[in-house]
């Protein structure tokens, strides 16, 4: 008795035959991949996984070209040209392109997070972010950069940083048309036109307009620091603070002037030197409106105007405009003096009073006078000299309206109006 023959079907494209099991019956998978073995129920999914195999993808955007292997990813991606976002959530009436994002966002209001590692029980609310999760613990880095053959972690963190080979800022901002090499800081930046601070702090509501400026403020409130350098133990609450930090260990100057060569510890740091080159005073006080070089100067002139003293001294509750001057203060109570002379080991409270006397023993005169080019070791001698080519006298006394060009001057003038005799002889 002849054996029956098992039907076989070939998929468009392919040469590739596709054989049903025997025993298939109704409601089993009956298709078989010639390729790989994995079965399917239907011969449209057959057919779609093989283009996996043979790299075929007959779905074309009609827009910009970009091909796809499945009609349902040209219909997500022809909603970039679009705009169209047919999902909307139910809660906050959010509006997504794409169903999975809609499931996802949901998970934001229900607290749902259904992915789970399996080594630490940490869960996470998308698939996507549980595998990029694993590879902390497995060290997997499985993309490679072709150029330099750097690893990372995730598909994303590789595109990012071939652009740094390429040169590519595909994301521009429609206000200014500055260009961006990642989407995120792209969105950021967007928030300098808006004025968008969309992160809040549940403990004191400030607001912010980057997640990760949240978080890092959140450990102000917990005293978290989870940054420890290698060297020295010092814990930061910021990784960036650390990775400054430990240059202090290395004596590593990554940031150079192109102007003059300086190198610099801070990018930050950089871009103020090169002011000093470009003139350039971009802060501006809209009070009086006197410019800065640096945005925490303004910060500082803005309290001349409102009178804010922000940092108080919890020893005699003296308050300050700076907190610079807050900690010189404190020293007046702990008597501490941190910086030393190299070479007499005398010892000082202010880092500025070192500076000063440390040309006494170099004998530098870095303070000339532009009148009679009369040079001085400190910047208050100078400015008391040219007092004698101005004529001014800004200290007045308030009992006979007399004006002195020194403050000392006019302390020991004011004994004369109180016949004070603060100095008495030991003998």
């Amino acid at each position: 008795m002849s054996r029956e023959r098992e039907p076989r079907h070939r998929t468009a494209g392919s040469s590739a035959s596709v054989r049903a099991p025997r025993g298939a019956c109704n409601g089993e998978k009956r298709l078989e991949c010639p390729v790989c073995e994995k079965q399917f129920a239907f011969r449209s999914q057959l057919e779609t996984h093989l283009r996996t195999h043979t790299g075929g993808k007959p779905f074309e955007c009609p827009v910009c070209r970009k091909k796809f292997n499945q009609s349902g990813d040209l219909t997500k991606h022809l909603r970039t040209h679009t705009g169209e976002k047919p999902f909307e959530c139910t809660v906050c009436k959010k509006k997504f392109n794409q169903s999975g994002y809609l499931r996802t966002h949901l998970r934001t209001h229900t607290g749902e997070k259904p992915f789970e590692c399996p080594v630490c029980r940490k869960k996470f609310n998308q698939s996507g972010d549980l595998t990029k999760h694993l590879r902390t613990h497995t060290g997997e880095k499985p993309f490679e950069c072709t150029v330099c053959q750097k690893k990372f972690n995730e598909s994303g963190s590789l595109r990012t940083h071939l652009r740094t080979h390429t040169g590519e800022k595909p994301f521009e901002c429609p206000v200014c048309r500055k260009k961006f090499n990642q989407s995120g800081d792209l969105t950021k930046h967007l928030r300098t036109h808006t004025g968008e601070k969309p992160f809040e702090c549940t403990v004191c509501q400030k607001k912010f307009n980057e997640s990760g400026s949240l978080r890092t403020h959140l450990r102000t409130h917990t005293g978290e620091k989870p940054f420890e350098c290698p060297v020295c133990k010092r814990k930061f609450s910021v990784s960036g603070t650390l990775r400054t930090h430990l240059r202090t260990h290395t004596g590593e100057k990554p940031f150079e002037c192109t102007v003059c060569r300086q190198k610099c510890t801070h990018s930050a740091d950089l871009r103020k030197h090169l002011r000093t080159h470009t003139g350039e005073k971009p802060f501006e006080c809209t009070v009086c409106q006197k410019k800065f070089t640096e945005s925490g100067s303004l910060r500082k002139h803005l309290r001349s105007h409102t009178g804010e003293k922000p940092f108080e001294c919890s020893v005699c509750k003296m308050k300050f405009t700076k907190s610079g001057s807050l900690r010189t203060h404190l020293r007046t109570h702990t008597r501490e003096k941190p910086f030393e002379c190299a070479v007499c080991k005398r010892k000082f409270s202010v880092s500025g009073t070192l500076r000063a006397h440390l040309r006494t023993h170099t004998g530098e005169k870095p303070f000339e006078c532009t009148v009679c080019n009369k040079k001085f070791n400190q910047s208050g001698y100078l400015r008391t000299h040219l007092r004698t080519h101005t004529g001014e006298r800004p200290f007045e006394c308030t009992v006979c309206r007399q004006k002195f060009t020194l403050s000392g001057h006019l302390r020991k003038h004011l004994l004369t109006h109180t016949e004070e005799k603060p100095f008495e002889c030991t003998v």
